[in-house]
């Protein structure tokens, strides 16, 4: 019977999948942080092991897309607000 061992999975893939699900569910701009962080600290933990030895490269992954995702649509809504409201008082200053 030939059985290939399985690898352990990486806790920091874990952590980032985690987070990243967070960022979407509440824990908004420090989630998709933390998601990142540990999204690359897993990938490359995974890539310095020997080959099968740690898995989790696809849930690392997932959180890092999850985690800039998240970022990208954060700092979009904050540009715009700040445009927005700094539109708002442009106008308010110049108006009269």
């Amino acid at each position: 019977m030939n059985t290939v061992p399985q690898g352990n999975t990486s806790v920091s893939a874990i952590m980032s999948l985690i987070f990243g699900i967070l960022s979407w569910l509440g824990l908004t701009f420090l989630g998709a942080i933390i998601a990142i962080v540990c999204g690359h600290v897993a990938r490359s933990e995974i890539r310095r092991a020997p080959v099968g030895t740690i898995q989790g490269d696809g849930m690392a992954l997932a959180g890092l897309i999850l985690g800039y995702l998240h970022l990208t649509l954060f700092v979009m809504a904050a540009a715009l607000a700040l445009t927005m409201f700094g539109g708002f008082a442009w106008l308010g200053a110049h108006w009269s």
